[in-house]
C-alpha cells in the first residue's frame, strides 16, 4: 500500500460504525480493492486468480490499520476482507426487529429543544436518518421532511407554517434542512445585531454622565 495515509478515525466498537464504514469504503475504492469486500466469487470476472488475491490481501490490510485493538480482536480470525467486513456488519449494524423498532421510535418521537444548538440537533436527526438506512429502513423523502418540520420547536411554529402551507410543490428534506440552517444563521445574526445596539446604548450612556459630570 506504499505510503498511503490513513486519516480517518479507527473504529474502535464505540465510535460510529455506520459513518466508519462509509469511509472505509472510500478508501478502499480509492485503493482500487473494493471488490475483495464482496467476495472472490463475486468480484470482477475479468481479474486474474493473482489479481484477486492481491486485491484481496490489499483490502484486508487496510482494513485492519482502521480497526482499533477491540474490534480488531473480534475480527482478526478471518481471511479474507469478505469475511472481516461481513463479521463487522454482524457484529455492529444489526438488523434485529428490536433494534430497527428502537431507532424508528427515536426517529418518530424525535424534538428539538431550544435550548441546544439546532445545529447539532440537525446532526442528531441526521444520524438516526443514516442508521435506518444502514439496516436497510426506508422512508420516503417527503416523510423524513415531515418528520423534520414536527420537530421544530415552538418558536419555529411560523416558519414551519410557511413551509407546510405556502408551497405547491412537493418539499423535500434537502430544502427543508437548507432553510432551517438559513434561519438560524439569520436569527444569530439578529441576536448579534441586537448585542451591539445594546453595548452602543450602555456606552453612549456612560458617555452622557461623564459629560455631565
Amino acid at each position: 500500500m506504499g505510503n498511503t495515509k490513513y486519516d480517518i478515525e479507527k473504529f474502535s466498537s464505540e465510535n460510529d460504525f455506520g459513518l466508519w464504514r462509509i469511509k472505509m469504503e472510500a478508501i478502499l475504492i480509492q485503493q482500487g480493492c473494493a471488490e475483495a469486500i464482496k467476495g472472490d466469487e463475486k468480484m470482477v470476472s475479468s481479474l486474474t486468480q493473482k489479481e484477486k488475491t492481491n486485491m484481496i490481501e490489499k483490502a484486508r490490510s487496510a482494513i485492519i490499520l482502521c480497526l482499533g485493538d477491540k474490534a480488531l480482536r473480534e475480527v482478526a480470525r478471518e481471511k479474507t476482507a469478505a469475511a472481516m467486513w461481513l463479521k463487522l456488519e454482524s457484529l455492529y449494524m444489526t438488523k434485529s426487529l428490536a433494534h430497527r423498532l428502537c431507532l424508528k421510535q427515536r426517529l418518530y418521537s424525535f424534538k428539538m429543544t431550544e435550548t441546544k444548538s439546532i445545529v447539532d440537533q440537525l446532526a442528531e436527526f441526521n444520524k438516526i436518518l443514516d442508521d435506518l438506512e444502514n439496516i436497510e429502513v426506508q422512508l420516503e423523502d417527503e416523510d423524513k421532511a415531515l418528520l423534520l418540520l414536527n420537530s421544530l420547536p415552538r418558536n419555529y411554529e411560523h416558519f414551519k407554517d410557511a413551509i407546510l402551507y405556502g408551497k405547491e410543490q412537493d418539499i423535500t428534506l434537502d430544502e427543508v434542512q437548507t432553510s432551517i440552517r438559513t434561519k438560524e444563521l439569520q436569527r444569530q445574526q439578529d441576536n448579534k445585531t441586537d448585542d451591539n445596539g445594546e453595548s452602543l446604548n450602555v456606552s453612549r450612556g456612560r458617555s452622557e454622565k461623564k459629560g455631565q459630570s
